[in-house]
């Protein structure tokens, strides 16, 4: 049985919200009502009386959803926005990217980065399956698969936040269970009604005996005891291993943000995340976190096709991971890339290791976007801002 890498939910129950029944504070129970009423005969009465709002009329505000019920630790790292049931396996999201995000930004600073799509598909599969779907907090996902296609186009930041529309339907690998533990997500990600993403995952929901039973001895912890190196860093590293380049090597521009290490065999990188990292590491994970993985891909596939900076970045346009087993933080782990090449564009293959055992591999393909791309999409954000 192949097992996949994911975030586990270490988080308590999240206050009850406006789920909660008849609890409007402006009709509830010890609401004070004053009428005043005037005492001269034929002289016109007045009243002044609270009255009740009416739910249906007030305005909309925008939110997140609970941090709880995407896994997340911090509020600025929930995307998500709300969410309206619109079949029995269809729902309508929306959601939104800031601007200038400290992660998902491309090294120019002018396009959303593409995995932060992935972030978006990872955050909508774990709250429909708590709340629409029944599955407890506590329990543990699995995303065995992630199929991922963007438009760069589309992509680019504009003056204003970026909001967008999600659709996504649900299949369950076994319907007759009172539970969807085992489902495919099916999402698309619109901008101002124009795609700028389409993927599907496959998440599996694990009780936390089944996990604990599951896991079992691999219940630590990252050793955090020096910023930036984790121990199968530490013990892996050799004299003869040759120097990092620049961040702009890899497609990023902070050191802090790379997740790899060059080794001195061709096309060969160890695994060495910053364990403190805000964003890959957003909370305790007895694993290596699926996205850091993804971000690996990223890296190796940007070092491997580009390995000289150029002043316009590649963006991945399409990309295929597969998550075999469970990465763990003190087995040193080895990324390995080789590239094919179609009428399109090269594809580079990705396979990550440990123990000479495959446990993750993807495939990415990445396009450099053109002025065309870009004066297309600030055309279309600017027409919206000027619309609202």
């Amino acid at each position: 049985m192949t097992l996949l890498t994911v975030h586990q939910d270490n988080h308590p129950t999240p206050a009850t919200t406006e789920a909660s029944a008849g609890t409007d504070p402006d009709t509830a129970a010890g609401t004070a009502t004053h009428t005043s009423t005037a005492t001269d005969p034929g002289t016109r009465t007045s009243t002044s009386a609270k009255t009740p709002v009416d739910p249906t009329h007030m305005p909309r505000l925008t939110t997140t959803v609970p941090r709880e019920y995407v896994h997340r630790s911090t509020l600025a790292e929930v995307f998500l926005t709300g969410c309206e049931q619109t079949g029995n396996t269809h729902y309508t999201l929306t959601a939104q990217w800031p601007r200038a995000h400290t992660f998902f930004t491309t090294p120019d600073g002018t396009h959303h980065h593409p995995l932060q799509a992935a972030e978006t598909i990872r955050q909508t599969g774990i709250y429909l399956a708590h709340a629409e779907l029944g599955i407890p907090l506590g329990h543990h996902f699995l995303m065995r698969n992630l199929h991922l296609t963007t438009h760069p186009q589309h992509l680019t930041i504009g003056p204003t936040p970026t909001d967008l529309t999600l659709t996504a339907t649900y299949t369950p690998h076994h319907p007759h269970t009172k539970r969807p533990t085992d489902f495919t997500m099916h999402i698309t990600i619109t901008r101002n009604g124009h795609p700028t993403a389409t993927g599907t995952g496959r998440f599996t929901c694990l009780t936390p005996t089944t996990y604990q039973r599951l896991r079992h001895p691999h219940t630590t912890t990252p050793d955090t005891t020096t910023a930036g190196t984790t121990t199968s860093t530490s013990t892996a590293r050799t004299q003869h291993q040759p120097p990092n380049p620049p961040p702009t090597h890899y497609g990023r521009t902070l050191p802090h943000d790379i997740v790899l290490t060059p080794t001195p065999h061709p096309h060969t990188w160890q695994l060495t995340p910053n364990p403190h990292h805000p964003i890959l590491f957003d909370h305790t994970t007895d694993h290596i976190p699926g996205m850091v993985l993804l971000e690996a891909a990223h890296q190796a596939a940007t070092a491997h096709t580009h390995p000289t900076p150029t002043t316009h970045p590649t963006h991945p346009t399409t990309l295929h991971a597969t998550f075999h087993h469970y990465t763990e933080h003190h087995t040193p782990t080895y990324i390995t890339t080789h590239t094919t090449t179609n009428d399109q564009a090269p594809t580079t293959h990705i396979t990550a290791h440990q123990n000479n055992t495959t446990v993750f591999t993807a495939q990415l393909t990445t396009h450099t976007p053109t002025h065309t791309d870009t004066d297309t999409d600030t055309d279309t954000t600017q027409k919206s801002v000027s619309s609202r």
